[in-house]
C-alpha cells in the first residue's frame, strides 16, 4: 500500500528541496522524521510536516501498518515563477525571480521478506 501527500505553491527553490530530499529518501519514516528534526534548512521543517501528513492519509487506509513505512519517493518539480521588479544603479530596473516548487511524497510498506 502507498501513501501520498502533495505541497504545491510552496516558495523555496526545488534545488534546495532536492538537496534535503536526497537525505531522506528511501530511509524509514521515524528515521527521516528525526533526521529532518535537527537539520537546520528552511526546507527540512516544511518535508518534516508533509511527511507527517503523508503519515496521517496512511493511517486512514485500512490494512497499512505505520510503523513500517518507508519514504519511497520525494519528488520536487518546478512551480510557476513569481517575478517582480527591483531598483538597480543609474534609475535602471532589473527583474527577480522567485521559485515556487510542488513537492510530492510518496510512503509505502517495504516488499515483505521470504
Amino acid at each position: 500500500m502507498e501513501a501520498k501527500a502533495q505541497a504545491r505553491y510552496m516558495r523555496i527553490s526545488p534545488l534546495k528541496v532536492r538537496k534535503v530530499s536526497a537525505a531522506v529518501q528511501g530511509k524509514p519514516v521515524e528515521a527521516a522524521l528525526s533526521a529532518l528534526k535537527f537539520m537546520p534548512q528552511k526546507a527540512a521543517k516544511r518535508l518534516e510536516k508533509l511527511i507527517r501528513s503523508a503519515v496521517a492519509n496512511a493511517d486512514q487506509k485500512p490494512g497499512v501498518d505505520v510503523d513500517r513505512l518507508v519514504v519511497r519517493v520525494i519528488r520536487a518539480d518546478d512551480g510557476p515563477m513569481l517575478k517582480r521588479w527591483g531598483t538597480k544603479a543609474r534609475g535602471r530596473g532589473t527583474r527577480i525571480l522567485k521559485p515556487t516548487c510542488h513537492v510530492t511524497v510518496v510512503l509505502a510498506e517495504p516488499p515483505a521478506a521470504e
